[in-house]
């Protein structure tokens, strides 16, 4: 795809020997005689280079040097001066002017400057892109459910996002830890920085070191050159520590002292380097019961347990289950290149009775199998493939455990049950008394009589 340049001069003999100059780039070339057609050109196509000449009629090279820089200052500008007028090309460059070029010029001169001006574009494009995707990904409104539980989790990170304060993420493995910590980021003063992660149980105990603090060459064998460690890359932003109730006591004690004094030390140097990260913690671990058994500082648990947000496990809040299912499916969808299909009755009830051992990483999973399975517009039971041992056992607490304790502990009748069963489904499945009286085998009629006499 050609790459959008703007040309403003208002010799047309001189413009014609710059397009003849550039013919072979693969550019879309707009042409304007002035200022003020430049301005135009601008607001009405997509433009990734200017080259503006500074002695124009109507508005100046450098006022529209201005409008571009205002309008988006990432947008190189490149201006030609006439000879003998330096000090206007110098003002442009301290205004934001990507190059200048005297006239007259060599073709290298212009071309050599015009390809290193789009091939930053293009970064700059690119990192702007992915940035906005990364943004888009994790921001709270991504975090996909409205069960009362989520809603209490967004509530307290979205309180603590606009904070310095540490952050210690509890939950079982899949639950959406690393996400939440990342939309708390994106959300925070400090989203400009940095967001690095350190998976604390992925990595050695000697090496664990060296990758948060760094090293000085010449600290040990190997270390053949000062490597900076993820406490000093992440300055100015953030530095999640996933999993941090694998780390040894050794590192612990570290840690603590950084997060007490703000300062650290590479290993093998003596030169005090200042902390500026906030630090969010993530857990699948109790880490009050390894503080009990001595396998987790006390000290070090009271300082990132400041504000602590606990993710509760997927079987905890099936009824965000349809929205979360709608949305991977809708996800896929985009990424396969097809038209989402549809869930049917009897596949949403096997995925909202399953107990996700896996939490959300697993129902993403088997719903991309799923879609990968269905050939047509609906997916049935059979796309829906579980782990069959999970999957009967479950069936088995149902029978054979869970029945008997509701009858016999808890002495509840089969109208409280019923009762109970109507409502569960009500709500899981957001008062859709449709999509409820098919989850529960019953006729619309019959769930209707039935919500009238609880109502009662």
């Amino acid at each position: 795809m050609p790459a959008n340049v703007l040309l403003v001069e208002d010799e047309e003999r001189m413009r014609q020997v710059i397009v003849m100059q550039l013919f072979d780039l693969d550019l879309q070339i707009y042409e304007a005689v002035d200022g003020e057609q430049a301005v135009d050109i601008f607001e009405n196509e997509m433009i990734h280079l200017v080259i503006t000449d500074l002695k124009l009629p109507k508005i100046n090279g450098m006022d529209v040097l201005n409008f571009i820089k205002g309008k988006d200052p990432e947008i190189p500008v490149i201006v030609i001066t006439a000879y003998g007028s330096i000090e206007n090309a110098v003002k442009a460059i301290q205004k934001g002017a990507f190059d200048y070029v005297t006239k007259p010029f060599k073709e290298e001169r212009l071309r050599s400057s015009i390809i290193k001006a789009l091939k930053i574009s293009r970064l700059t494009s690119e990192v702007r892109y992915l940035r906005q995707e990364i943004e888009n990904r994790y921001t709270f409104k991504n975090i996909v459910g409205d069960s009362p539980r989520i809603c209490d989790v967004l509530k307290l990170a979205g309180s603590v996002s606009n904070t310095d304060t540490t952050v210690l993420i509890t939950g079982e493995s899949g639950t959406g830890k690393e996400l939440l910590s990342r939309a708390t980021h994106i959300n925070s003063p400090r989203s400009s920085g940095p967001f690095l992660t350190v998976n604390c149980a992925a990595i050695p105990t000697t090496l664990l070191e060296t990758e948060l603090f760094g090293y000085e060459k010449g600290a040990f064998t190997g270390a053949q050159m000062r490597t900076k460690g993820k406490f000093e890359t992440a300055s100015g932003g953030t530095l999640f520590l996933d999993e941090i109730g694998d780390m040894q006591l050794d590192v612990q004690a570290k840690l603590l002292r950084i997060l007490e004094t703000r300062q650290f030390e590479r290993i093998g140097g003596t030169k005090t380097i200042k902390a500026d990260v906030r630090i969010i913690a993530a857990t699948n671990k109790n880490l009050e019961e390894m503080v009990e058994e001595k396998l987790f500082r006390e000290d070090l648990f009271y300082r990132i347990n400041v504000f602590p947000i606990h993710i509760p496990p997927l079987r905890e809040r099936k009824q965000d289950i349809p929205r979360l299912s709608n949305h991977f499916i809708k996800e896929f969808s985009k990424a396969f290149g097809r038209k989402a299909p549809q869930l049917s009755d009897k596949a949403m009830k096997k995925l909202i009775q399953y107990p996700w051992k896996g939490n959300i990483r697993e129902l993403k999973n088997v719903l991309e199998r799923a879609m990968i399975l269905c050939k047509g517009s609906q997916i049935t039971s059979h796309h829906v493939i579980l782990n069959e041992s999970q999957e009967k056992a479950f069936e088995q607490i149902n029978m054979d455990s869970l029945i008997p304790m509701i009858i016999n502990d808890h002495g509840l009748s089969l109208d409280d049950l019923e009762n109970y069963c109507i409502k569960y489904a009500m709500k899981t499945l957001n008062n859709n008394v449709s999509k409820a009286a098919r989850f529960l085998g019953l006729s619309r009629a019959t769930l209707r009589y039935r919500l009238e006499k609880i109502n009662d």
